[in-house]
């Protein structure tokens, strides 16, 4: 029974990974408050708490209420597209400026900046993005209800994986913070943010 606990918990952690690893808007936020070394603990917070909860609500069955409302979808498409495309704008402008990016670190490498601005930008980054409801309430929740009565350790499998991904994500990028005290190196890592956030802003507008 120990084997078959921990093999559903084994297959909810590599579906969770599987879906979170990809490059999308809030990963490569992440990416960057990690490297800046700013308001990590709470960036990270967020997005593990916030899939935790949405993996939650797919376990016990709410995929079928979402499929039921599209148009709550559309807006929260539409919504979260103007977000992104606004955020991938500052991005760009940012790539185009990389000394400005460089400057806004202290000498601990750490940036200086408004945390409330970085929570609010993540909550909005987590909540706007249908993606998100996508993949953990319709997808995982429907991957999760063929374990039967072990739906609920598939589901704690995927929200491990997402507690483990945005910490070594958030964490791990300070590894960067040597590398990014070069301009070009910010015009690189912005430049990738703005084109995430573009394109997935401009599918979630085009799409809804």
């Amino acid at each position: 029974m120990t084997y078959g606990i921990l093999t559903t918990a084994l297959a909810g952690f590599g579906t969770g990974l599987s879906l979170i690893v990809a490059i999308g808007a809030q990963n490569a936020f992440v990416l960057r408050q990690g490297a800046h070394r700013h308001a990590v603990l709470w960036v990270v917070t967020i997005c593990a708490v916030s899939d935790a909860a949405l993996i939650a609500l797919g376990v016990a069955g709410v995929g079928a209420v979402v499929t039921a409302w599209p148009a709550a979808l559309t807006a929260v498409g539409l919504a979260g597209g103007a977000f992104l495309l606004c955020y991938g704008l500052l991005a760009a402008r940012r790539a185009l400026r990389p000394a400005a990016g460089a400057a806004a670190l202290d000498g601990r490498g750490a940036a200086s900046g408004s945390g409330r601005a970085a929570v609010l930008s993540c909550l909005a980054m987590t909540w706007l993005n249908p993606h998100v409801y996508l993949d953990t309430v319709l997808l995982l929740g429907s991957v999760a209800s063929d374990h039967g009565p072990g739906r609920w350790v598939f589901g704690v499998g995927a929200a491990l994986a997402s507690l483990l991904w945005f910490s070594a994500l958030g964490y791990g990028a300070r590894l960067l913070s040597g590398l990014l005290s070069r301009p070009k190196a910010w015009r690189v890592l912005d430049g990738l943010v703005a084109a995430t956030m573009l394109a997935t802003g401009g599918m979630l507008v085009a799409g809804a």
